[in-house]
């Protein structure tokens, strides 16, 4: 059964005035209900401005906003932010330092479209620092609190007034590595459980990757790609997302039949490999992700490794090619090479691509 749209956008664009270029550029995306749609791009990419301008801080030049079935921005029609049934979560996280826990949540179900009395605010209140793990820290105030329950407590702010879409502006960004990544988990499993759709906006690749169910990468105010996780990272649809997603490694290549050559050897490509717009390109740059790179230590191989980094859980290498060019490869800790050492190079299950030469 198909589920219910909560978030339509057509054609939405945004251009400031001293900029040359649109902020944001003829963007159309469809968000589900209960889904979690990720805003990834570079800095400067347009990925806040349309967090904002479904959030009503921002009004577009075209383009048209519905949310929840209500059309909320058009050329003709402006619905305020307060009035969008919308939760923020900020990247400061916004909380008021003068106000206690229990106040700081609150003050979104007093301020809400909804009719609350003093009892539901409490009961609400109650609820939603208990979903977000705060239950008994409702009289500490926010100087008293560590950054990631300081984050527990703008989400449960959010939270409380059950709006239709929820907003998140890198709200993870001024964590610690370590909480982050607990973090990020936790807040896709708190929104999974209310049911509630989400925008996640970040530059962090693997975030979004790992809480999002579609992705939305972003580039100059344009929507490169939208599609799940598993699309976007096995078949980018564009270099731009190849390499900012997956941070794979390009080679020039020169087609033979089946083979793509290049100054490292040649790799098979099989046809459904291929982007469907560069089915005739007779050279090309191949794409190879790091973790698929093979390496086999051969005296005879023109590819020299040049670093080597201990990541934890993997090795990271740094190779040389012949003509300068550096490639990276990321390999299981029981491959063990040392500076120096010429490798040859395979790929573990064929997974190359093909892209037009950059420009």
């Amino acid at each position: 059964m198909t589920k219910p749209v909560i978030l339509h956008l057509e054609g939405v664009t945004k251009q400031y005035e001293q900029m040359p270029q649109p902020a944001v550029a003829n963007v159309t995306l469809t968000l589900f209900q209960g889904d979690l749609l990720g805003f990834l791009g570079p800095s400067g990419c347009g990925k806040t401005t349309l967090l904002r301008i479904v959030a009503g801080f921002e009004q577009p030049q075209s383009g048209i906003v519905v949310l929840a079935g209500r059309q909320v921005a058009s050329p003709s029609i402006w619905i305020p932010p307060e009035q969008r049934d919308t939760g923020m979560v900020f990247q400061d996280y916004a909380l008021f330092p003068h106000l206690n826990v229990a106040q700081n949540v609150a003050f979104g179900l007093k301020n809400s479209r909804r009719r609350n009395t003093k009892l539901s605010v409490k009961q609400r209140t109650s609820e939603a620092l208990a979903l977000v793990g705060l239950s008994g820290m409702e009289k500490r105030y926010p100087h008293e609190l560590s950054g990631g329950q300081q984050q527990r407590v703008a989400l449960a702010r959010a939270l409380a007034p059950q709006p239709a879409l929820i907003l998140l502006d890198e709200p993870l960004s001024n964590l610690d590595v370590q909480v982050r990544l607990r973090l990020r988990q936790e807040v896709r499993t708190i929104l999974k459980e209310t049911g509630i759709s989400a925008i996640f906006v970040t530059h962090d690749q693997e975030e979004a990757l790992s809480i999002s169910d579609q992705v939305a990468v972003m580039r100059q105010g344009h929507l490169e790609q939208l599609g799940t996780p598993e699309e976007i990272y096995t078949c980018p649809a564009s270099r731009f997302v190849a390499e900012f997603v997956t941070q794979a490694n390009f080679l020039p290549a020169r087609r033979r039949g089946n083979f793509w050559e290049t100054e490292v050897g040649a790799f098979e490509v099989k046809t459904e490999q291929f982007n469907t717009p560069h089915l005739s390109l007779d050279k090309g740059d191949l794409m190879l992700r790091a973790e698929n790179v093979i390496l086999k230590p051969d005296n005879n191989s023109v590819v020299i490794i040049r670093d080597r980094n201990f990541l934890g859980r993997e090795y990271q290498y740094c190779l040389q090619t012949p003509s300068g060019k550096r490639l990276h490869a990321r390999t299981a800790l029981n491959t063990q090479l040392s500076v120096g050492t010429r490798v040859k190079l395979s790929v573990a299950d064929l997974s190359v691509q093909i892209f037009p030469t950059a420009s």
